[in-house]
């Protein structure tokens, strides 16, 4: 059983919820003044006569038999009928949706972190990081990308309601979860990757083994969802070729992107809408992301006994970037500033725990004033 949290640590709780609706609402306050853009927002939008005429049930039965512009995300598509039906092609109205969404997503991750590893202050740099971090921009702030909001509300539910049945596991609970994760799947393929994640958590910080047989029916729904996906990439013509993007250049970039999306997160300057594959070679660059790559996972899996919060938050990143990584092509972009919504996610755990404990263990001349107390970092 739960135990019942402290008035104080309850109060200290609500302030990190005001705070972090205040940062983002602060932050993304003038997205509520902006357009459409032409990239996308007509053809999802303004010039859908299925979106944008509002809620009814032939586009609802359309969203869900239909895919459209290379996608099938049908909660998507309703999320912006409503929209339509709101606000009309008031772009004000579809970008405060969005902007309450990522609030929401937010709020959800603090909530999950905090309830799962009981380290509220981690718990609360991580969620920081995930509402206010400037490559997650592009997903807040570009109506189109309501997918990724959307997806990322119902990923941090689906980990809200696996943390309810790990504690106490029952058939209504697991149920629960997956309904949630359907729903992100219809919101964004992208999610697909979440049970993977899943098993991830059960490692740290959930401590339960490997329970793989109770996760098939969350990856039978993941490989169906990937099926529909590329089919629909496919009809749209969407899917690059190997004679445009030869295979040898898809493993080279995504390497490079793997390094370069840390780089980013550390450093976010430079960032744009489109990143074109580059024209020079990539092949040292690439050896030498692939060295890198190959040292961090090892550094990680060694330590993975005293420290699991880096392998699994380095596998949450490796993992899940994987659809968005480019090995299967759809779209001319190197990478995209919004595929590390959701990835970015596991090196902030990996920087959140992984700094408090250097903190803890820092050579001190006076431990005894100065010490962190490890009981409200979690580790």
């Amino acid at each position: 059983m739960k135990k019942p949290t402290p008035p104080t640590e309850a109060a200290s709780d609500l302030w990190i919820y005001a705070l972090l609706t205040a940062g983002i609402f602060a932050a993304y306050a003038p997205v509520l003044r902006f357009g459409f853009v032409n990239y996308d927002d007509p053809v999802y939008i303004a010039n859908n006569p299925y979106v944008s005429g509002g809620i009814a049930w032939s586009s609802i039965v359309w969203a869900f038999t239909h895919s459209f512009a290379g996608n099938w995300f049908p909660l998507t598509w309703i999320s912006h009928m409503l929209d339509c039906q709101l606000f009309g092609l008031d772009a004000a109205g579809h970008h405060f949706t969005n902007l309450a969404i990522h609030t929401a997503a937010t709020l959800l991750l603090f909530a999950v972190l905090r309830r799962i590893t009981q380290a509220r202050w981690l718990s609360a740099f991580v969620a920081g990081l995930f509402a206010l971090h400037p490559l997650h921009v592009e997903s807040v702030a570009w109506i189109a990308e309501r997918k990724d909001v959307l997806s990322a509300f119902f990923w941090m539910l689906t980990l809200w309601a696996y943390a309810r049945y790990a504690a106490r596991p029952n058939p209504s609970r697991y149920l629960w979860t997956l309904v949630a994760f359907a729903l992100g799947l219809m919101a964004k393929p992208m999610a697909v990757t979440l049970p993977l994640v899943l098993i991830l958590l059960d490692r740290w910080p959930f401590a339960r083994g490997w329970k793989l047989l109770e996760k098939l029916p969350f990856l039978a729904l993941s490989a169906a969802v990937c099926v529909v996906t590329y089919v629909a990439h496919a009809q749209a013509k969407a899917v690059v070729s190997f004679g445009a993007i030869p295979l040898a250049m898809r493993v080279e970039n995504t390497l490079v992107s793997y390094c370069v999306y840390i780089a980013k997160m550390f450093w976010p300057t430079g960032l744009a809408v489109f990143y074109p594959y580059p024209k020079g070679p990539l092949a040292g660059p690439a050896i030498l992301a692939a060295i890198g790559l190959a040292a961090v996972t090892a550094a990680a899996m060694w330590a993975a006994g005293q420290r699991p919060y880096l392998i699994v938050g380095w596998l949450w990143y490796l993992v899940t970037l994987v659809p968005v990584i480019g090995l299967i092509q759809a779209g001319q972009q190197a990478r995209a500033d919004r595929y590390m919504y959701i990835p970015m996610i596991g090196l902030s755990i990996v920087l959140a725990w992984g700094g408090a404990e250097l903190l803890r263990n820092w050579p001190q001349t006076d431990r005894k004033s100065t010490r962190l107390n490890s009981s409200h970092l979690g580790i």
